[in-house]
């Protein structure tokens, strides 16, 4: 019996910024951006948006594109780094906004019986999630388990990781009817515990914060969505924690060069052209090349043999990371997402084809897998359009980008959106503060 994914779906939020908008007025060159790292536009949230809402808009649509019975759902597993609260699990909101919707068609709370519960390891939890409810399904081939990656990647204004913000979610069916990919049950596993990126809380003197409460002790923690973090050592510990896991794959499936049967190779992506920049040390290894200085690497990324294989493998897999921005937890699924659209677009016959996961998450962790996919796989590539869908997205300038990202604006940049939005937040019932209500609009 096979397992793996049954169907996929997914939720881009409609705005965007250009990266030479950014690039001008943050004095970069907007080609150091866009042919550099692959940047051309960013995925930005209304007003009205956020994981939990991303997460819902995603999880209808898989619903609803493939005539899914929710009622036959029996987990929904989370991978998010923009959880909305501390205890209360930002899938709850998901699922409770979903409910409602489809109360019409299959009655009220048709999740009453479902498991819900986040995953949370930075952009390595999404995997981790579908880890799981693959291990949930093979346990119990009679059920199927829904994996959703969902996050907002915010920066600080001006920093070193602006440029990469993005957002979205990705929507996976899994279950033992695996008719977009087969996933085999070998995974290579790598995990340290750095501080390469972290959303710690972070703590102020009462005199320090405007009109902070009396009641609020001398010292207040706060927390934000931007991270603490060291983009150069980030990329090292990246590269670290996937070449440990590739070799503890290899071990595992007893390979000696797996990555030369995998169609395509799909990478977490920070930035649209950081997969091809990431493997070079593994194919310096698996190739008995130097790589002990920066010429050598340079050498290896500029290689005619390199060029070609990262053409063939990775390039198709970036292109919306280009148009989108970092997902995090989702950026891996929507470059899968991405490759198989482009070769469905194509008219390319993918079936039987291996692919290859690089995932990972600061902390650190990495996680290598691989599946091939199914025969089936065009009739649930039909449901996507995805180019189409983010060619129909709305750009916004850069005076209404910093005050999104200042929340400063009470109204939707959208007003006529559908689907899925905040309507409020309590601040004044004391045993429901800070609680979120969300409304859906046709």
């Amino acid at each position: 019996m096979s397992f793996g994914i049954e169907a996929a779906s997914y939720y881009v939020p409609s705005l965007y910024l250009e990266i030479k908008d950014l690039a001008e007025k943050r004095g970069i060159e907007p080609a150091k951006l866009e042919k550099g790292l692959g940047l051309h536009k960013m995925g930005l949230p209304d007003v009205h948006e956020d994981a939990a809402t991303f997460a819902a808009e995603a999880l209808l649509r898989l619903i609803k594109d493939y005539n899914i019975n929710p009622k036959e759902i029996a987990r929904i597993y989370l991978g998010t780094e923009s959880a909305l609260d501390a205890a209360k699990p930002t899938a709850s909101y998901a699922m409770q906004m979903v409910e409602k919707v489809l109360e019409g068609e299959f009655g009220e709370r048709v999740f009453r019986n479902c498991d819900v519960v986040d995953m949370t390891f930075a952009c390595v939890g999404g995997v981790d999630a579908l880890h799981n409810a693959l291990d949930f399904v093979r346990v119990n081939p009679d059920k199927k388990a829904v994996v959703i990656a969902s996050d907002y990647a915010k920066y600080e204004l001006a920093s070193s990781g602006e440029y990469t913000q993005g957002g979205g979610a990705v929507s996976l069916l899994v279950s033992a009817k695996p008719d977009l990919l087969k996933i085999d049950n070998h995974w290579g596993v790598a995990t340290e515990s750095v501080f390469d990126f972290f959303k710690p809380r972070r703590q102020y003197k009462k005199e320090d914060l405007m009109g902070a409460p009396d009641v609020y002790p001398d010292k207040i923690e706060i927390f934000t969505d931007e991270p603490v973090f060291d983009g150069q050592y980030s990329n090292q510990c990246y590269q670290d924690r996937i070449k440990e896991a590739y070799q503890h794959y290899k071990d595992v499936t007893g390979k000696d060069k797996p990555y030369q049967d995998w169609k395509y190779i799909v990478f977490h992506l920070p930035y649209a052209f950081h997969g091809k920049r990431i493997f070079t040390e593994i194919y310096s290894l698996e190739n008995g090349l130097s790589y002990e200085t920066p010429e050598e690497q340079k050498l290896v990324a500029k290689s005619e043999n390199y060029v070609q294989l990262m053409n063939d493998v990775i390039e198709k897999t970036q292109r919306a990371s280009s148009e989108i921005g970092n997902m995090y937890t989702a950026s891996i699924f929507m470059a899968f997402l991405s490759g198989l659209q482009t070769s469905f677009n194509d008219n390319e016959d993918l079936s039987g084809k291996e692919i290859g996961f690089f995932g990972y998450g600061s902390g650190s962790k990495s996680k290598v897998f691989a599946g091939k996919v199914s025969e089936n796989w065009r009739k649930v590539v039909d449901k996507w359009n995805l180019f189409e869908n983010l060619n129909n997205r709305t750009a916004i300038d850069f005076d209404t980008y910093e005050k999104l990202h200042r929340k400063q604006l009470n109204q939707s940049v959208n007003t006529g959106y559908n689907g899925f939005g905040l309507v409020s937040i309590e601040d004044g019932n004391p045993v429901l503060n800070g609680a979120r209500y969300y409304s859906y609009k046709k």
